[in-house]
C-alpha cells in the first residue's frame, strides 16, 4: 500500500521580518560538496551525469555560473545537484529511488550551502550566490519553495531531512506544487516501486532527475531569484534486466482543478529541453536504451 506525503503542510510565509532577518544571521548550512560529480557518480545512472552544451560535461561545469554539488548531510553524500548561480535556483537534482516504504515529510529547517559563497567578515552579509526565507517571503508571486528531489521519494527520514536545503529549491506556483506536480510525484514513486529494479533484478532502484527551466520572462523574486517557467523530472532504471524510462513536463503556473501531468517520452524531454535553451545532448547514459 502507498501512502506518501510530498507537500505535508502549507508552508507558513507569513513570519515576522525582524525575526527572517535574524534567522539568516544564524541560518543553518548543510556541508556539502562543490566538487565534480565524479565524487557522486552513484546518484546517475551507470555513473553519468547529463551532458548539457555550456553547462556540463563529462562531470564537470563548463562555466562558473553553474555548480556541481555533491549534497553531503549527515556525513554521506545523499544527491546531486547542478546550481545556477546567477539565478539562484537548481537546474537539476539527480537521485535514487531505491525502497518502498512511507516517507513522510520531516519538519526540517531549511539549509543553505557555504562553499557557494564568497567568505566575507561582515557579520549578517546575506547569502549572495542562493536563495533564502527572505526571498520567498510576502511575495507576490504565489510561489512557495518547490523541491526537486521531494523528500517523499526519499529511502529513510535522514535523506528525507537533506533534501531542506536552497539547493534542491525553486519558485513554484503554490497550486501548481500542492496540484498536479504533488500528485505526479506520488504516482511516479509508485511506478518506480513497481516497475523499477538494479541490475541483478534485486531490489528496487531507478535513477531520477529532476529539473527546472527558465523561460523568456524572467521573473525574480525580490530581485535576485528567478521563478523558473518550467519544471520536468525523468527516470531510468531496469525492467526485466532492460532500461524503462518515462518522462514528465509542465509549465510552472496557477492551475485549478484536477490536472493531469501526462507521461511524455525520454526523447520528447530533450526536444522540450531543447527548445528552451537548455541544449542537453544526453541526460541518460546511451540515453536510457
Amino acid at each position: 500500500m502507498f501512502k506518501r506525503e510530498c507537500k505535508g503542510f502549507v508552508e507558513k510565509m507569513m513570519f515576522n521580518t525582524s525575526i527572517s532577518v535574524l534567522l539568516l544571521l544564524v541560518f543553518p548550512a548543510v556541508i556539502s560538496e562543490v566538487v565534480d560529480f565524479s565524487k557522486c557518480s552513484e546518484f546517475f545512472f551507470e555513473g553519468k551525469s547529463p551532458n548539457i552544451t555550456g553547462m556540463l560535461v563529462k562531470s564537470q561545469s563548463q562555466n562558473n555560473q553553474y555548480k556541481t554539488i555533491c549534497q553531503k548531510y549527515k556525513n554521506a553524500y545523499r544527491f546531486a545537484t547542478l546550481y545556477d548561480t546567477t539565478n539562484r535556483i537548481p537546474v537539476f537534482s539527480a537521485y535514487t529511488v531505491t525502497v518502498d516504504k512511507e516517507i513522510k515529510r520531516p519538519e526540517n529547517t531549511w539549509m543553505n550551502e557555504p562553499q557557494l559563497e564568497v567568505s566575507s567578515d561582515e557579520m549578517g552579509m546575506p547569502y549572495e550566490n542562493q536563495a533564502t526565507d527572505e526571498d520567498f517571503f510576502n511575495n507576490s508571486y504565489s510561489v512557495n519553495r518547490g523541491h526537486l528531489f521531494p523528500s517523499c521519494h526519499s529511502g529513510d527520514e535522514v535523506i528525507a531531512g537533506s533534501t531542506f536545503t536552497y539547493t534542491n529549491i525553486v519558485p513554484q506556483k503554490i497550486s501548481f506544487n500542492s496540484g498536479s506536480w504533488n500528485r505526479m510525484e506520488i504516482e511516479t514513486i509508485k511506478l518506480m516501486s513497481v516497475h523499477c529494479r538494479d541490475k541483478k533484478d534485486n531490489k528496487v532502484l531507478a535513477h531520477v532527475l529532476t529539473g527546472a527551466v527558465l523561460g523568456k520572462n524572467k521573473l525574480k523574486l525580490k530581485y535576485r531569484v528567478t521563478i523558473p517557467s518550467f519544471m520536468w523530472m525523468t527516470f531510468c532504471c531496469y525492467n526485466n534486466k532492460s532500461p524503462f524510462s518515462k518522462a514528465y513536463w509542465a509549465p510552472n503556473e496557477d492551475e485549478k482543478g484536477d490536472i493531469r501531468i501526462n507521461e511524455i517520452t525520454l526523447q520528447e524531454l530533450q526536444e522540450n529541453l531543447i527548445k528552451n535553451n537548455t541544449k542537453v545532448t544526453e541526460l541518460f547514459y546511451k540515453h536510457c536504451t
